[in-house]
Parts: structure tokens; C-alpha cells; sequence
């Protein structure tokens, strides 16, 4: 055989191999595209899950805004909303939606609630559960929210044909002064003595205790091809609330820091993740007065200013990503009793907000005995990690990640799956307070399940 016979038929056998590699092996090249789509709810919509007035004006526009990474086997997908919370029903309708929009499966999709209060939630099953009982509308906006979900849908698929080369990851942080407190200030019984809410400040006492535990520091995760910046992720535990209620739709403090970076640095795309801040909000720095919104975006913004100035970049191949999935099913504690549950549900005698809840809790504990199980994933960037975590988590489960590996980069996104609303730690639950007294749907063990799938992630995650 001659020399260009055998140039010939080695075009063609490279040229198979192309084929039938597909699309995400032909690139050598990891990319990265960005989506954002208006989620501002209509007005009349319910708010912060029917909890507070309905949508009376328009202050700020709420958005879903992320990422698509493409080149690392199927794409990855990370999302953050400008709502209370995506539950149950919602939140795998949500993900399937937008795998099969951009050609990648469920479980490679992340979406997480910044979780402002004069915001809408989603779950269509509790929607549905609620319209059979004659209160349809009462929780949720269901159309809107299909709407949102195929909208967002379809801008990352679009995306894909943008997306742009990634050469390096910038890995930053900064510390926030003056804007986190933990709510739970304890007694020398070791007790919840008293209870810091969103604007906690009113309170002398709760204004003069200490911050408690938190985590001060905001996480910066920057995608750069060569010198160009293409997008900009930060994680910070807070609840974002400064003053809320009153049917004022708006992305409130949280969302006025992004967008002030966004306009320092000419429009940069940045999705902002709140962290493991179940029992962390603003309260000793905010007395509800319309003047601390500002302020406390103020601050946060600077810390994410500090976090990007100080990032350190690192060349980002194909082989240093990798994607890791424990499903988990939580445990239920034992206050939810699916008869009774039902029976407040069906009493029209009962307030709306203890039907509404009943539905919510009835939905969670059906779902978890149906065997239903949550998605935790995990992100690696070379020797960075970012968590992907349900419900409003404690801040101890973010410190604890940190903690497993202290000399590495880990940062977490919560209020995933907002199914189990708070989850706090063992002993917060003996402690009594809010969120493990009254709200949380999850028993004491869930720390030992929780911890035990985070270890797992961290260190099978491995590029």
C-alpha cells in the first residue's frame, strides 16, 4: 500500500473517531455560557409562600440567572432565583426541564432560592394539594411558575451558542463586617434565650449580644478565558432580609450587592449563592428601617469586592472538573403525623396559615415515605469544592465542610431543595427556638446523614 493510500484511509479512521466521540469530546476545551430571564412575579401573586401580602408593586425585577460549563462530559448547570424557594414537585420539575433543554441529565443540574422574602416559592404538588381543598392560589402562582421554568429553560440552551473558552478559575474571598448575626442567642441553661429574627435590632438586648457563630467570610469563584472575566459566582450565609411584608416585590439587600458589582465591573455576569444560613440573618445590624437596605448592600458588596481583588487564578483544564452526587431521602421527625396533618388541611375552621403549613409538612413527610431521595452534589474546580445543599441548612454544616478540608477552597450554596425548610443541627433541636421547635421537618439524626454525604462529596470529587 502507498504512502497516500495510507494518508487516506488515516483521515478517514480519525475522522470516525470524531464522530462517534459527540459533541462534548470533539473540544478538548472546557466552556462556559451564561443565562439570565426575568422572574418577577405578577402583581396579585403570592409571596413568601402566601405568608405575607400578595405582590402590590414592583421595586426591584427578581431574575434566575447561572452558568452552563460544557466540555466535561455532559453539561453542568448552576442556577440561582430571585425567590423564597423552590420545593419538592417544583424543584425536579425544574431541573428536568432544563436537562433536557440542554442535553445533560437531572442530576447535573443545581438550582438554588437566594430566599427574599417579598418573593414568590414553587411547588406544584403542595399547589395542587392546596387547590383540592378549595385554597387554589393561596400558596403559589403555578402558571407563572411554568412560565419561569421554560423560559430559563430555554435561554441556557441558547447560551450554548455563546459559550466561550475557560483557561482559569479565580478563587477569592472577603470578609463582611457588619451584616451577619446568628438568630439564636443562648441562656446559661444552654437554651434559646432569645430569638434574633431578619430585624432583630428593635430589640435592644438582640442589637447589644453578640454576633454568635457565622461564617464572615464571602467565596468568589471567577471563570476568565486568558485575561477576559466571563462570569462571577460568590457564596454568602445570610438570610437577605432588611424589611419585608408589605407586597413590595424586590431582590431586597442581597440582590443590591450583586448588582453593584455587576456595574463595577461593566456588566460581568455574577450569580450570587446564599450559603448555610438557616440561623444566620442580619438581625444585630438591622432595626427594619428602610435606610438599612442600603447599608447592609453596601457591605456586602465591599466584601465582594475584597474577594475579587484578592483572587488568586489558576489555570482550569477538562481533566481538574468533576461532578459528585449522593441522593439522600432525610428523616422525618416525629411531629408530623400524616393524619393529623390531613385533618388540619381539611378544616375550614383553621386559619390559612395553619393549612397552608399542614399541606406543606403533609406533602414533605408522603414524599419521604414514598422513598424519595434529594440530590447533594458537588462541584470541583481543581482543588476547589462548591456544595450543593437543601433546605435552610445551619451555618455549622457550612463551617464543618470548611473544617474537612481547611487548607482547600469550599464553598456552599443552600436552599436547594427547600423541602425540609430548616435543618439544624442535633443539639439545636434540644435547644428549642424557632426553626427547630416549630418549622423544621427533619429529625435530630439529620446532622449524622448530612455530614456523612458531605465527606463522601468532598472526597469523591476528585479530578
Amino acid at each position: 500500500m502507498g504512502s497516500a493510500m495510507k494518508r487516506v484511509l488515516l483521515a478517514l479512521v480519525l475522522a470516525s473517531l470524531v464522530v462517534s466521540r459527540g459533541p462534548d469530546a470533539v473540544s478538548a476545551e472546557l466552556r462556559l455560557s451564561t443565562f439570565q430571564v426575568d422572574a418577577t412575579p405578577p402583581l396579585g401573586s403570592p409571596l413568601c409562600y402566601g405568608n405575607v401580602k400578595p405582590a402590590m408593586e414592583i421595586v426591584s425585577p427578581l431574575t434566575a440567572r447561572g452558568v452552563v460549563l460544557v466540555g466535561c462530559g455532559k453539561p453542568i448547570v448552576l442556577c440561582a432565583f430571585d425567590w423564597v424557594g423552590i420545593c419538592n414537585e417544583s424543584y425536579d420539575t425544574f431541573r428536568e426541564t432544563v436537562a433536557n433543554s440542554v442535553g445533560t441529565t437531572a442530576d447535573r443540574v443545581a438550582v438554588h432560592s437566594l430566599h427574599q422574602h417579598d418573593a414568590p416559592g414553587s411547588d406544584f404538588a403542595i399547589e395542587r394539594l392546596l387547590a383540592e381543598h378549595g385554597l387554589a392560589h393561596e400558596f403559589s402562582d403555578p402558571d407563572f411558575n411554568a412560565d419561569v421554568f421554560d423560559r430559563v429553560a430555554k435561554a441556557a440552551a441558547e447560551s450554548l451558542k455563546s459559550a466561550q473558552p475557560v483557561t482559569h478559575a479565580g478563587l477569592g474571598s472577603g470578609v463582611v463586617e457588619r451584616v451577619a448575626s446568628n438568630r439564636r442567642i443562648l441562656g446559661p441553661d444552654g437554651k434559646v434565650a432569645l430569638q434574633r429574627q431578619s430585624s432583630g435590632g428593635r430589640n435592644p438586648a438582640a442589637a447589644a449580644a453578640p454576633e454568635g457563630t457565622i461564617d464572615p467570610l464571602v467565596r468568589l469563584v471567577a471563570f476568565w478565558n486568558g485575561d477576559k472575566p466571563l462570569a462571577v459566582l460568590t457564596y454568602y450565609a445570610t438570610h437577605p432580609q432588611s424589611y419585608y411584608g408589605q407586597g413590595s416585590v424586590n431582590w431586597d439587600f442581597v440582590g443590591m450587592a450583586r448588582e453593584q458589582r455587576i456595574t463595577a465591573l461593566g456588566g460581568l455576569p455574577h450569580i450570587h449563592f446564599d450559603g448555610a444560613s438557616g440561623n444566620v440573618a442580619a438581625g444585630k445590624y438591622n432595626d427594619g428601617k428602610p435606610e438599612r437596605r442600603a447599608e447592609l448592600a453596601g457591605r456586602l458588596a465591599a466584601g465582594m469586592k475584597l474577594a475579587w481583588e484578592t483572587q488568586t487564578k489558576k489555570p482550569l483544564r477538562v481533566k481538574d472538573v468533576a461532578w459528585a452526587v449522593r441522593p439522600v431521602s432525610l428523616p422525618v421527625r416525629d411531629t408530623l403525623v400524616e393524619a393529623e396533618l390531613a385533618a388540619k388541611l381539611k378544616d375550614e375552621k383553621l386559619t390559612l396559615t395553619v393549612r397552608n403549613r399542614a399541606a406543606r409538612d403533609l406533602v414533605f413527610l408522603r414524599r419521604m415515605q414514598a422513598g424519595h431521595q434529594i440530590p447533594l452534589s458537588c462541584l470541583k474546580l481543581g482543588s476547589a469544592s462548591i456544595l450543593h445543599m437543601p433546605g435552610e441548612l445551619f451555618v455549622e454544616y457550612q463551617l464543618a465542610a470548611q473544617q474537612l478540608q481547611p487548607d482547600t477552597f469550599v464553598a456552599m450554596a443552600a436552599y436547594g431543595y427547600c423541602g425540609p425548610g430548616y435543618i439544624g443541627t442535633e443539639i439545636a433541636y434540644s435547644q428549642g427556638g424557632y426553626e427547630t421547635s416549630i418549622v423544621s421537618r427533619v429529625a435530630p439524626v439529620v446532622e449524622h446523614v448530612l455530614l456523612e454525604k458531605i465527606k463522601e462529596l468532598l472526597s469523591d470529587t476528585q479530578p
